[in-house]
């Protein structure tokens, strides 16, 4: 009965029919002007490899800094210019995503938790973790509750398992161990068994052994973006990734029907089961949210489009969740419309920043989402909209905190993530390592060659990095720093 029950929920879904919306005035973004600054007799200009002439007036002098601290405002959040021609095929309404966003929320897991934390430690195979160790992992699987406002951890332990493909993922003798310590530790609401994805039939017997929800670590960070998400892209992106995980709540409550003795009976005359009609609501589902996604998608190309149509060249900054990538990108910028949180996946949307480099030309900064180990190939899928923005940069930074025990391994993440997202090679290859957090470490000396060690946070070593970051950029997008000497006395400034 608690899965039919259920059923009433999904109707919504089936009657819901689709809504002319009306298209919103469209925005628009002045940019900046071109960044030209006098020091006496002396003049410093970027320019493209076009021939272009150009003129200079006392009144362009005197604007330009104002100008550019107001790109800083205009820039400051995520960019929302929008076309000049009608949207309306490609106008979402808010409450329709908002619907999308709140139908069929995996179940069981929102509210207040008191969570055993388990972790299997894998011996030896292919799923054994070379450059990290358990107590480490242990670590992230805690941080990743900790995230969470009303989830505790009760207690943790770290057990070694040879069958981690296995149902119970642990031996018989390790099985009986943990289940008893369970059952003996009072006040569990959930069991956090820190392992990319469980399969339906292992999460089903956890379960009934333990006698508590059982999450893995997809289902753990899909509710931290869930808790997160502000805006309709992350919505969307949050609720496709979710249909993987609702699959497999309807496998785990079929089969518990079963159990019961209801079988899989027709509906009502349709000649479908009750398993063939949810799983066709979830593909109805998927269909309506990647349809939303692809409008989006669009916008998203159109803002970079006038992006380039007004030469501002992007850099795309990213790194391991938490690394300080927020916090450099004020500190380049100097927007105080940002604040950083000490917290994983702060950020789920691409936000974007202006900022200026020596040569006062102004650069885009992209404020990127964190990445994470060990998490199934579909929570990057779902992102791959808010992620695209990063091959379609100049230039990339690659943020490391280099005070984290495990520096190393967040790094072969980040690099492993960026391979399968097919970066382009003049990317990858161009890109900057940045040691963020030396404040952090006592004497820090890089041990890597072709790095920059800095301190988002004290501002240290950002003058370094602003000259790297504009000799990349003119040499990746074809602009020269001129130096001109100008006679202020002559008719040339006219």
């Amino acid at each position: 009965m608690t899965t039919l029950r259920r059923i009433h929920s999904w109707f919504p879904f089936l009657q819901k029919t689709a809504s002319s919306a009306q298209c919103r005035p469209p925005l628009t973004c002045q940019h900046a002007a071109s960044a030209i600054t006098c020091h006496q007799h002396r003049l410093r200009a970027v320019a493209t490899l076009h021939t272009r002439a150009f003129t200079l007036s006392a009144r362009t002098l005197k604007n330009t800094d104002d100008d550019l601290k107001g790109g800083q405002q205009r820039f400051g959040s995520t960019m929302e210019e929008t076309e000049e021609e009608d949207e309306d095929e490609d106008f979402i309404e808010d409450s329709e995503v908002e619907e999308l966003f709140q139908q069929q929320v995996p179940t069981g897991i929102e509210g207040h938790h008191r969570v055993f934390i388990v972790h299997p430690d894998v011996k030896w195979g292919s799923r054994k973790q070379y450059l990290t160790t358990a107590e480490l992992m242990m670590a992230e699987a805690v941080g990743l509750v900790n995230t969470l406002d009303n989830w505790k951890v009760v207690d943790q332990i770290i057990l070694s398992t040879k069958t981690p493909q296995k149902k119970r993922i642990f031996g018989k003798g390790n099985f009986e161990f943990l289940t008893e310590k369970i059952r003996q530790t009072s006040g569990i609401t959930a069991v956090f068994v820190n392992v990319e994805r469980l399969y339906p039939l292992s999460e089903r017997e956890l379960e009934e052994a333990w006698g508590v929800k059982v999450f893995d670590r997809y289902s753990v960070v899909l509710h931290i973006f869930r808790c997160n998400a502000r805006t309709k892209e992350a919505k969307l992106q949050i609720s496709l990734a979710e249909i993987p995980l609702l699959r497999s709540r309807v496998k785990n409550e079929i089969a518990n029907l079963d159990q019961q003795g209801g079988k899989s009976r027709y509906i009502g005359g349709s000649g479908e089961t009750l398993m063939e009609f949810q799983q066709r609501l979830l593909k109805e589902r998927e269909m309506k949210i990647r349809s939303a996604l692809e409008k989006l998608r669009k916008k998203r190309h159109l803002l970079r489009s006038q992006r380039k149509h007004k030469e501002f060249p992007t850099v795309s900054v990213l790194g391991y969740t938490n690394c300080g990538k927020t916090t450099l990108i004020k500190a380049l910028t100097g927007d105080s419309g940002l604040q950083p949180r000490n917290q994983l996946f702060a950020t789920l949307d691409v936000t974007v920043h202006a900022g200026q480099l020596p040569s006062r030309m102004t650069v885009l900064y992209v404020d990127t989402i964190g990445f994470l180990s060990q998490l199934p190939h579909q929570l990057i899928d779902s992102f791959s909209a808010t992620l695209e923005d990063i091959k379609h940069s100049d230039l990339l930074i690659h943020v490391r905190d280099i005070s984290h025990p495990e520096t190393v391994n967040q790094k072969v993440n980040v690099l492993n993530v960026l391979k399968n997202l097919q970066i382009p090679d003049r990317l990858m290859n161009s890109m900057i390592e940045v040691h963020n957090k030396i404040d952090l470490v006592d004497d820090y000396q890089p041990e890597e060659p072709n790095t920059m060690s800095i301190s988002a946070l004290e501002e240290q070593g950002l003058d370094e990095l602003k000259a790297a970051v504009e000799k990349d950029i003119v040499n990746s997008t074809g602009k020269h720093i001129l130096d001109l000497e100008i006679d202020l006395s002559t008719p040339q400034l006219r």
